[in-house]
């Protein structure tokens, strides 16, 4: 496991490595480069469960799911949401992020391949800071969309 010297140092290289947006450079319709995670495993779904302290057996237990009237085991909306998480901070430095939200309309399922996509809704000036508003969409591999939501960003 790592100590936590090296995990602020892997936040603090991350940030540097995100491509910043810049505020002129952007009209409403631009759309950021999307961000595909990699097929969901259960043993994603077990880690996040315990990283997120969720221990309800719909995330990780087939028979406990379908028990609730699931088809099986379902994806965490909240891991969804970090994909999200992850395509913006992939545009942009973590300390520039306002605002993210998102609103679950859909249940993703183990192996499920989840493409987060963002487009820029518009651009304001709000407490002497140039924004940017974002709609984001994830969604599964068959174009069904999982989680929508909005962003607000800081930009230079």
């Amino acid at each position: 496991m790592a100590d936590a010297d090296t995990v602020v140092e892997a936040t603090r290289t991350a940030s540097r490595e995100a491509a910043t947006l810049r505020f002129d450079a952007l009209e409403a319709g631009d759309r950021l480069p999307p961000f595909v995670a990699a097929p969901v495993t259960r043993l994603q779904l077990a880690l996040f469960a315990s990283a997120a302290a969720d221990s309800n057996p719909i995330h990780v237990d087939d028979a406990a799911a379908q028990a609730a009237g699931l088809p099986g085991a379902i994806v965490h909306g909240m891991l969804t949401m970090a994909f999200l998480g992850r395509l913006l901070t992939r545009a942009v430095p973590l300390t520039a992020v306002r605002a993210l939200d998102g609103r679950f309309v859909a249940m993703a399922f183990p192996g499920d391949t989840i493409t987060c996509t963002g487009t820029i809704a518009g651009k304001s000036m709000e407490e002497g800071e140039r924004r940017v508003a974002i709609d984001l969409v994830a969604q599964n591999q068959r174009g069904e969309p999982l989680v929508t939501g909005k962003a607000i960003v800081a930009l230079p």
